[in-house]
């Protein structure tokens, strides 16, 4: 494995949840499965590009599951910058929920749903992924991202539970036990990795605006 140096390096990243899909609309669970995006997803995150086009981006690294790169594509139409993929930036894996509606799960599974809600951090749906695991492979990923582009600003193009696990965390650590925001749907939040330091710097940096009809 290479090595690098990062001393008095900070490598800036913005982490996004990728555009809508069909099972998003269905409110079905996609976990580590896959839809397309919607005409209203591609056009959005086509759009996203002219509002990402300021901050002075430099590479794009997003999850290697499929809405995901597809978002980030639509995005790099207009920001035309390097673009990588790490599947530790997947969904969680929901396993045997995959496909099912939360609302379904809810009624079915009830006793057992309930179950795993009152686990945390240990929250595994049956057949899928802890939580913990998310979290863990998410900072890895990440750190790993500083220690390569050393004071590069990055576009990570992730998912909702990853973005919860990564900012969630963050924020608790930081906050010092004073109350924080919520994060908001379809926003920014800004990251700093300082020789291997990972913190929170901004939740909800930018709201992404609709594109005008």
């Amino acid at each position: 494995m290479p090595t690098f140096d990062t001393d008095h390096h900070t490598t800036t990243c913005f982490i996004m949840r990728h555009a809508p899909t069909e099972w998003n609309g269905a409110g079905r669970i996609q976990g580590q499965a896959d839809s397309p995006l919607t005409p209203i997803g591609k056009t959005w995150a086509a759009c996203w590009g002219s509002q990402l086009s300021g901050l002075g981006l430099q590479r794009i690294l997003s999850s290697d599951t499929g809405r995901a790169v597809a978002t980030a594509h639509h995005i790099n139409q207009t920001l035309q910058l390097p673009l990588s993929h790490d599947a530790r930036l997947r969904e969680q894996d929901w396993g045997q929920w995959t496909g099912q509606t939360m609302a379904d799960i809810r009624t079915t599974q009830r006793d057992l749903f309930t179950q795993q809600e009152n686990r945390g951090w240990s929250f595994c749906p049956p057949g899928g992924e802890e939580r913990l695991a998310i979290l863990t492979r998410s900072l890895d990923a990440l750190r790993e991202a500083g220690r390569r582009w050393p004071d590069e600003r990055l576009l990570v193009v992730t998912h909702e539970g990853v973005l919860k696990c990564l900012v969630y965390h963050l924020a608790i650590i930081y906050s010092c036990g004073r109350a924080f925001d919520r994060m908001a749907p379809y926003h920014l939040h800004r990251l700093t990795i300082t020789e291997n330091d990972l913190r929170l710097a901004q939740m909800n940096a930018l709201a992404f605006r609709p594109p005008a009809a």
